[in-house]
């Protein structure tokens, strides 16, 4: 029995792992992987503290913080179901189970998956949802982007110095992103944005050799060897049904990142906290865990 269990290790988990540990807790953080979706980012340059930085250092500078601190870790492990064991609750794993007296659920989102012809077919073998993590393997070949806000845009910058050709596939009238993110695109000249453009089907033998898309009415089949789905996020909050989401599956919580059972917390990009970015996530974390220290010093537990 935790006094504290942690579910994440993105910037909201680790941020609150720090803490607890600060705090002298007894806690267990459990993580599908360490870094989160900024171990995925590509150029950073909206961070306190770093002028420019990639995801993967920053999310490296993260873990390294956090291992200056000895506590019990779960790496590699992921959460399949989070439920009540009496006045406690318990966390269950594909590999064992563990109990907390308080959570903080940093579980943070996954890719939204496109749910077109040959996506599940081509996955790694051309279709990919990492630009950082795959982007080097098409050097030198055309990529398409799939998406238009900024997650695509970050994608589509990183490809511009590795791809011969970028295509970015908006389905929407317009690109939403950041203005400097925009303008760097724009003034690029291997790129071709394609707005109003519905993606219908990927193709190919062994790998990826076209996407199909439809523009203005017409379908126009477009050879390329990669094939980059930034369409979006879904939190990963399907292993908790005890507290309240919205209607994008996100957790409710308040401004003291409690959600609606005494106890659970939740912080970043599972949550409905609006605006998604590393800082906020990183801030939601250290306040997570404040809350649970406060929860857990306030109330009187069975020994």
């Amino acid at each position: 029995m935790y006094d504290l269990i942690i579910i994440g290790g993105g910037p909201a988990g680790i941020t609150a792992a720090v803490y607890a540990a600060r705090k002298n807790m007894d806690f267990l953080m459990i993580t599908k992987d360490i870094g989160g979706q900024a171990a995925w980012s590509g150029d950073i340059e909206n961070y306190t503290g770093y002028q420019f930085i990639s995801g993967p250092e920053l999310a490296s500078k993260f873990a390294e913080h956090m291992k200056q601190f000895s506590f019990p870790l779960k790496d590699s492990e992921s959460v399949t179901k989070i439920e009540r064991s009496g006045k406690s609750f318990r966390v269950i794993t594909e590999k064992g189970s563990y109990e907390a007296r308080a959570l903080i659920i940093a579980s943070g989102k996954k890719p939204r998956l496109l749910n077109v012809p040959g996506e599940v077919e081509y996955k790694n073998k051309g279709v990919t949802y990492c630009a950082t993590c795959d982007g080097p393997v098409f050097a030198g070949k055309d990529v398409a982007i799939i998406g238009g806000g900024n997650s695509a845009l970050d994608a589509a910058l990183q490809m511009l110095k590795i791809a011969t050709k970028v295509y970015l596939i908006n389905i929407g009238p317009a690109l939403r992103g950041d203005k400097i993110m925009l303008e760097k695109l724009k003034s690029a000249s291997n790129i071709e944005i394609m707005n109003d453009t519905k993606t219908l089907s990927i193709s190919g033998d062994r790998f990826v050799t076209s996407i199909k898309v439809a523009v203005g009415g017409k379908e126009r089949d477009i050879p390329v060897s990669g094939v980059f789905i930034e369409a979006g996020l879904t939190p990963n909050s399907e292993m908790i049904d005890i507290v309240e989401k919205n209607k994008e599956g996100e957790i409710e919580v308040d401004c003291s990142s409690a959600t609606t059972v005494e106890g659970i917390f939740a912080a970043g990009d599972v949550t409905n906290v609006p605006d998604k970015q590393i800082i906020i996530a990183a801030g939601e974390g250290a306040k997570a865990c404040l809350s649970a220290f406060r929860y857990l010093s306030t109330h009187r537990f069975e020994v």
